[in-house]
């Protein structure tokens, strides 16, 4: 080939536009309160005020075929609607149990409000559910987010607890002691980033996840059919609120206080650490040492036992769920 022809060649080449980079799918438009996202059971809605805003509270409350007197309470993590609950209401229903799992405020089928989240305000929501159900009572199972709410629920109204379980918690350290304090405009500026394909390797990565990618599928449209609601930013402004939430309000110093029977369930692969990405280089191993962490309290507790599950990561229950429920039925039958 000429030397003219190579020329020619690289200039058409320099000349022709760029590729632009393949599109993502287009979506279902949800509302910000999951509006056209299915859940497994019929949803109700409890009408609350929090700091002067009128708001509602979604939540399932599944009756057993054969009840054993007995309530659950399921609290779901932060990324997640309370849907993926599903396999679990179904175990304990079969077990007698009556299942109640709710939204929190900020979160799934709720109202996402405009003021600040904080997990007193979202254990009072919670209590005030019970009060709503004629619930007395009841066995508190959560996931992540809902392992700190539980914290603060078992603490602030330790009457209403007979037994706790944390499935996987977050908030088993203090991450101000690894991590910056992080604005939220940047939170969101990060998140508003995110594509869906982003969002699934974070999953697989934060949560070690051992799901076939059908199972977490859900959790993609969950997240970002959002996008095309007309209250989206309001969504985005809520849900960098539940990450400050995490970050202010640790419960890790009060965990050795609970006096409730309680039982941590871990996955052993469960390194999920909010913030890490944020925290210097030196800090980031040693943070999320969650099943270590859930160990060493467990041990100093008056009625705590902790699990490890191998093979297993922070959607334990998913990840492993025999083991997960045998686990579950036992501690809840004692």
């Amino acid at each position: 080939m000429s030397r003219f022809v190579v020329m020619l060649c690289a200039a058409l080449l320099a000349l022709a536009p760029a590729v632009a980079p393949a599109a993502e799918p287009s979506r279902e438009a949800y509302g910000i309160n999951l509006e056209g996202f299915p859940y497994p059971y019929p949803v109700s809605l409890l009408p609350l005020v929090n700091e002067g805003e009128q708001l509602r509270m979604a939540y399932m409350d599944v009756a057993p075929a054969q009840p054993n007197g007995r309530t659950v309470l399921l609290l779901h993590g932060r990324n997640f609607p309370s849907s993926y609950w599903a396999p679990v209401i179904k175990t304990l229903t079969a077990a007698g149990f009556r299942v109640v799992v709710p939204d929190q405020i900020g979160f799934g089928k709720s109202s996402k409000p405009s003021g600040e989240l904080h997990f007193d305000t979202l254990a009072r929501n919670t209590v005030t559910l019970l009060d709503h159900l004629g619930i007395a009572r009841a066995e508190v199972v959560a996931h992540s987010l809902g392992g700190m709410l539980a914290v603060r629920v078992a603490r602030a109204y330790p009457e209403r607890v007979a037994h706790l379980v944390l499935t996987a918690p977050i908030g088993l350290e203090d991450y101000r002691l690894s991590v910056p304090p992080i604005p939220s405009e940047k939170i969101i500026e990060s998140e508003d980033k995110l594509t869906a394909d982003g969002y699934r390797r974070q999953l697989e990565t934060n949560y070690a996840l051992k799901l076939p990618p059908e199972q977490v599928t859900p959790f993609i449209d969950a997240r970002f059919n959002l996008k095309g609601s007309a209250d989206y930013a309001r969504w985005l402004r809520a849900f960098a609120s539940s990450y400050q939430m995490i970050y202010r309000e640790p419960v890790v110093h009060e965990i050795p206080l609970l006096t409730q029977p309680t039982l941590f369930i871990m996955g052993a692969d469960d390194h999920n650490a909010p913030g890490r990405p944020n925290a210097p280089e030196a800090l980031r191993a040693m943070m999320g040492q969650n099943a270590e962490l859930a160990m060493t309290l467990a041990s100093r507790m008056p009625n705590g036992r902790a699990e490890v599950i191998p093979n297993a990561g922070h959607l334990v229950f998913l990840d492993a769920p025999d083991k997960y429920d045998a686990l579950l039925l036992d501690f809840l039958g004692k």
